[in-house]
């Protein structure tokens, strides 16, 4: 049996992430195996998010604060969370979050969720919507008023 401590994970971090959006993330699921359910701890910074306010057409996430008091963003409004608390974001509008770090001190959570292939994600505040397929070169973010017809280009 592969294990992980979460207590200790190896953060990686992309450094083309843009300012605003530049957490740590260690990816337990692949490390460990994991087929159908997904995992992962962020160390969020002081004014840090962990991605862009979204919701998941296909996965339900859940979110469990490790450290700190990271804000949660949610269709009801705002609020301030503490070490232990833990939401669920079930599929579709009403499952929109972000997570940021509106604290001077650096924050941890972990996020688990479903994992489906392949799968859409809206962006309500950049209109955007992303199509996951499975493979990077035919995975897509596009606005959602490029869309054209479902014949268009067809001949």
């Amino acid at each position: 049996m592969k294990r992980i401590n979460i207590g200790t994970p190896e953060f990686t971090w992309d450094d083309s992430d843009p300012e605003g959006f530049r957490a740590g993330m260690a990816r337990l699921g692949g490390l460990l195996g994991a087929k159908e359910t997904g995992i992962s701890v962020y160390e969020l910074p002081p004014g840090q998010s962990i991605c862009p306010y979204h919701y998941e057409c296909g996965e339900e996430e859940w979110l469990l604060v490790l450290s700190g008091n990271p804000s949660l963003r949610s269709p009801g409004g705002e609020e301030r969370l503490a070490p232990w608390d833990v939401a669920c974001f079930p599929r579709g509008p009403e499952g929109a979050h972000a997570v940021r770090n509106d604290t001077a001190e650096t924050a941890r959570v972990l996020m688990f969720s479903t994992v489906v292939t392949p799968t859409a994600t809206v962006y309500p505040d950049s209109d955007k919507v992303g199509v996951w397929t499975g493979d990077k070169e035919t995975d897509v973010v596009v606005r959602r008023s490029s869309r054209v017809g479902y014949y268009d280009g067809e001949t």
